[in-house]
């Protein structure tokens, strides 16, 4: 029988064509070949797990490289992971689909499953209906006994034409959301492994954090595509004071542009009439509009007449089926002559007066977002001001002062995206010019204190607000009321305030107005603005600061988006090149320390650490970065478990020491000492290296000056030690499926040499003693037959001088307590260390 921990693998048979039993020897001789044969069975299954896991990453890694590669683009990241997944899987084809509105939709293909851009509703109980009622796969082993195969005549064509036979489904989600699935198939009747099933969930989570990633990049894009249109519509305003057409054409553009509608019209309203003043499209639909001369509608039915009733956005999926096409010549001409399908027209009001429209369409069925329609209104309120600024000459001056300082922060927002230093002191020198101030701050809070970002004013009162440091003010002063919770903050004369009295005489400030910097109720920062004489700010110039400071939560969060982008595109980068280094180097764990210290310490900003793995009695640095000589020599020379070691032994997650020079428990070890004195660590951050709960050892990374680590860095280094310990785990696995190859080879040429050597023992006592010398890296080694009195010399393997002695020796006649002459197993013998004798020795009966 061929058994592997008790569980039946096979056997080995051999026949005779006469009757002649085999002898006890012939047996145990088929016994041995029957446990070679469990080896080299537990072999392939060791060294196929190992290839499966190093495919398995390198086809993560390849992911990772598409996703980096190309941010914010899907369908590259789509094909490429649907085409690992479909190979990893071992299946026939496969495809990605994406999941909005009840709909899927076919986004990457592998195999002609499906034709992309194919949108299904699933009916219920089909499969992708069973995925959005909440499972997280769908697994048909046999898909003639699947409901839906009996109840859908297209589901059994597709079915037949593909010879489907098997599938599996898995649902792409997002914080419970749906947001696709991806599917393999296989032609034949045979369940997916449960190592199959967990690998294609793996590849469902990095298409969701690819989608992520994109929409992450996509907003941001859109956003600074938004601002960067308004600032191009009020630099127009600003150029062309009093002249509206300019105005308009640049707001239908950019209206056009980003909601993606090749075709726009702009319309003032008179009271009675419309009147055409700015068209976006081909020559010949411009062309068409111009003959238009001023117009009413034809009833309060058609969307014009929808607009003048009232109405604030008038929208159309499918002009040619709108109920206005039957009820207004006027429609179903434009309809008619401009190919119109889907299409919205917004109202230009003030004060609920109508003051115009402006319309965007396409010539194709594909209704605007929610998006589009609130930013297309956003353009219609912009051209509600400039029409608003061109009434009013006084206050268009004014407004467009304000609007051109709000386009040039914009455009130092668009010029400097996640650099927020110029962003801010360009906000703050607008404020104070527009707002007529002589001194001005604006502070970010951490939660805890506020601290100066840009500073502006007289040259003694930066200095000073600059050297107080971190602010932590009194509630009653305005930067503390602020704090608690005011959103604005206007002193007529600070000075009334004794709280205030030192920061007004320093610099002379009499009238205060504050605006908190606030994002869903968190306060971010505060923009300040200050004057030296009792003046209090007007209605508009607080409303102005507001705008500012909405100006700058919005410039902190793009910063912040960017920021979290970058951050995610470096750690995957940095997690595809450790797994390059693993996929490089099987079995060889240095490389990988290396590396895996190299990318942690760089994302999480610490210039020292190390990776100690823990021997049983000692810790020993395997890899370093940034130590002195001195201090690395130490940390590899090995040392006694520290604090910080005991605790991770003990269970804590990880262990993060803010200043090390402080005192404590472990102040007095060696190794801590030695890391303030020569290595002048004050920041420790430790992570431990588990492997199914036994402590292996830590990473850590240091820092010279006073900086715990954040919640991201913690989890960052956490998910570094994990890629360590897999790399422990698969070297591991590699050395033993390499020592047992060289143990059968071993076994193989003794056999062989007893092969060739019937009833000669010499040869193959020496060869036998010479492969046990060998796989036990001993230096010497003997072997003795026992006459039932004596043990007689048979083979040596000692050397000369040993080998001289030990013929010398003749027999050996055991007494009790000598090594060989016990009943035991085997026997383990040590010599004083002054013995001339071997140091270790190991004796088998």
């Amino acid at each position: 029988m061929l058994r592997k921990d008790s569980a039946l693998l096979g056997y080995v048979t051999a026949y005779r064509q006469e009757i002649r039993p085999f002898t006890d020897k012939q047996i145990a001789l088929m016994q041995n070949f029957a446990a070679q044969a469990v080896i080299a069975m537990e072999n392939a299954r060791l060294i196929t797990e190992t290839r499966e896991a190093l495919e398995q990453q390198t086809a993560t890694a390849e992911v990772l490289q598409v996703i980096n590669s190309s941010p914010g683009d899907l369908a590259p990241v789509f094909d490429a992971l649907l085409e690992r997944a479909t190979r990893q899987c071992g299946a026939a084809y496969g495809h990605l689909m994406t999941y909005a509105d009840g709909c899927f939709t076919t986004v990457a293909d592998l195999g002609g499953a499906l034709a992309k851009g194919l949108s299904v509703r699933p009916q219920e109980g089909y499969a992708l209906h069973r995925l959005m009622q909440g499972e997280p796969l769908v697994h048909v082993t046999k898909v003639f006994e699947d409901p839906a195969y009996h109840a859908s005549q297209p589901y059994r064509d597709w079915v037949e034409q593909g010879g489907v036979r098997t599938f599996l489904l898995v649902a792409l989600r997002k914080d419970d959301a749906l947001l696709g699935m991806l599917g393999v198939y296989s032609r034949e009747e045979k369940p997916f492994s449960d190592k199959q099933i967990a690998l294609l969930e793996n590849f469902a989570a990095q298409a969701v954090i690819a989608m992520e990633n994109a929409r992450l990049l996509t907003e941001t894009r859109e956003a600074l595509e938004q601002q960067t249109a308004t600032a191009e519509v009020l630099q127009v305003i600003n150029s062309s004071p009093g002249d509206l057409k300019p105005v308009f054409d640049a707001i239908l553009e950019k209206a056009t542009q980003l909601c993606d509608a090749p075709f726009g019209v702009l319309r003032t309203w008179d009271g009675e009439r419309f009147h055409h003043i700015a068209a976006q499209g081909d020559p010949q639909f411009t062309e068409r509009i111009w003959k238009y001369g001023p117009w009413a509608p034809a009833n309060e039915s058609s969307p014009a007449g929808r607009i003048v009733g009232g109405e604030q956005v008038v929208r159309f999926a499918d002009a040619p089926d709108h109920e206005a096409v039957s009820i207004s010549p006027g429609f179903r001409e434009l309809v008619e002559a401009s190919g119109m399908r889907s299409g919205v027209t917004v109202a230009l009001r003030k004060d609920d007066t109508l003051r115009g429209t402006v319309t965007v369409f396409r010539r194709e069925v594909r209704p605007f977002t929610d998006k589009q329609i609130a930013l297309l209104q956003n353009f219609a309120a912009q051209a509600v001001i400039a029409m608003e600024n061109a009434r009013l000459l006084t206050e268009t001056r004014e407004a467009l002062e304000q609007q051109t300082a709000t386009a040039e922060v914009l455009q130092v927002i668009n010029s400097s995206p996640g650099n927020l230093a110029p962003v801010f002191d360009a906000m703050l020198e607008k404020a104070m010019r527009l707002c007529e101030a002589a001194h001005g701050h604006l502070l970010t809070y951490d939660g805890e204190s506020l601290h100066p970002a840009a500073m502006r004013g007289d040259p003694r009162y930066v200095e000073w607000v600059r050297q107080l440091g971190p602010i932590r003010p009194p509630p009653n002063v305005p930067l503390g009321r602020m704090i608690n919770g005011e959103r604005i903050v206007h002193v007529a004369d600070i000075r009334n305030n004794t709280v205030s009295r030192e920061h007004a005489e320093i610099g002379g400030i009499r009238s205060v107005l504050g605006v908190a910097l606030r994002k869903d109720d968190a306060l971010l920062g505060t923009l300040s603005v200050y004057r030296q004489e009792v003046r209090p700010f007007s209605d508009k110039q607080i409303a102005l600061l507001q705008n500012f400071a909405a100006q700058a939560v919005i410039a902190m969060e793009n910063a912040r988006l960017i920021t979290e982008t970058r951050e995610a595109l470096e750690q995957q980068t940095a997690t595809a090149e450790v797994l390059q280094v693993i996929n490089s180097s099987p079995g060889d764990l240095a490389p990988v320390f290396d590396a895996i210290l190299e990318k942690a310490h760089s994302l999480c900003g610490a210039p020292l650490g190390s990776l100690v793995l823990h021997d049983g009695e000692q810790l020993r640095a395997v890899a370093t970065r940034g130590y002195p000589e001195e201090y690395e020599a130490l940390a590899r020379a090995g040392f006694a478990p520290t604090e910080v070691f005991n605790r991770l032994l003990s269970g804590e997650r990880f262990i993060q020491d803010a200043d090390s020079w402080e005192s404590g428990p472990d102040d007095e070890h060696p190794m801590k000492h030695a890391a303030r004195e020569i290595a002048g660590v004050r920041t420790l951050l430790a992570v431990p290296l588990h492997k199914e709960g036994a402590l292996l050892g830590y990473i850590s990374a240091q820092r010279q000056v006073v900086s715990p680590f954040n919640e991201k860095q913690i989890a960052l280094l956490q998910n570094f030690a994990a890629q360590a310990v897999i790399a422990m785990e698969n070297a591991r696995l590699i050395t033993e499926t390499r020592e047992a190859l060289e143990q059968q080879t071993a076994t193989a040429e003794v056999l062989q040499v007893i092969n060739s050597s019937p009833g000669d023992l010499a040869p193959v006592f020496d060869a036998m003693l010479d492969r046990a010398v060998q796989l036990c890296a001993a230096a010497h080694g003997s072997l003795r037959i026992f006459d039932g009195e004596a043990f007689h010399l048979a083979a040596t393997d000692v050397g000369e001088r040993f080998a001289v002695r030990a013929h010398r020796l003749g027999p050996i006649v055991p007494y009790s307590g000598h090594p060989i002459g016990s009943s035991a197993r085997f026997s383990l013998m040590r010599a004083r260390r002054n013995s001339r004798e071997p140091r270790n020795a190991l004796s088998i009966p």
